[in-house]
């Protein structure tokens, strides 16, 4: 009796595991603890390094090797559980190394058009912000920025082409009118450039709305 349920456990135990988005090894986790380990070899030393002004960037880790591949894998192949274990890991590093001068903002996703959120069914940016505020207690509007113009993929234009692609491509939400005082922390999955951040901090100012800065996974720049 005792080896019956020890195998029937056993078997339930597989039937309850799934792949690995990355290696697709079976594991009861988003990744398993091969890549768990490999993706936090990239976890920057000092997320808060390019904490300054004109737009103060927080970034868990260097866009490249195994964490790039996670985030492509996230979008472009139908892996939106990617989402919970990196907003998970974005808030731990930001609760470990708050900002001076910190004011407990509303987390606010970079949002997506909704002609591209609909071909993809999700928003990345969003269910990292959503991971990242149930670690860190801070609220989550997912509608107070939106996309009102569609544009082009940024991957291969000029750093001006990337300016010129994102002009006037964000609005504020209608729901941002009653919440004007209470700063801002944009949340997005890469920050490479800065040309959509610096857009969608443009249009929040412009509204008189503070902006805190910019919460990624993934930062392009060299940690320092």
């Amino acid at each position: 009796m005792h080896t019956w349920t020890k195998n029937l456990t056993g078997l339930l135990n597989l039937f309850l595991q799934s792949h690995c988005p990355l290696c697709q090894r079976a594991t009861s986790q988003e990744f398993c603890q091969n890549c768990t380990r490999q993706l936090q070899n990239f976890h920057h030393k000092n997320p808060s390094s390019l904490w300054r002004e004109p737009l103060p960037v927080f970034g868990w880790g260097a866009y490249g090797g195994s964490l790039k591949r996670a985030i492509t894998v996230m979008k472009y192949e139908n892996q939106p559980q990617i989402a919970r274990p990196l907003g998970q890991w974005l808030a731990q590093a930001w609760l470990l190394n708050l900002p001076k001068g910190y004011q407990r903002p509303v987390v606010v996703p970079i949002p997506l058009h909704a002609t591209k959120q609909k071909q993809r069914k999700y928003n990345q940016a969003a269910l990292i912000a959503q991971s990242f505020c149930q670690t860190t207690g801070l609220k989550l509007k997912l509608n107070y920025l939106v996309r009102v113009r569609e544009t082009e993929a940024q991957f291969g234009l000029s750093a001006g082409e990337r300016e010129k692609n994102l002009v006037e491509a964000f609005a504020v939400g209608q729901e941002f009118r009653h919440l004007s005082d209470v700063p801002v922390l944009l949340v997005d999955d890469i920050y490479t450039t800065g040309a959509t951040a610096r857009s969608a901090v443009q249009t929040l100012r412009q509204r008189g709305i503070v902006v805190l800065g910019l919460a990624a996974v993934a930062t392009a720049v060299k940690d320092r």
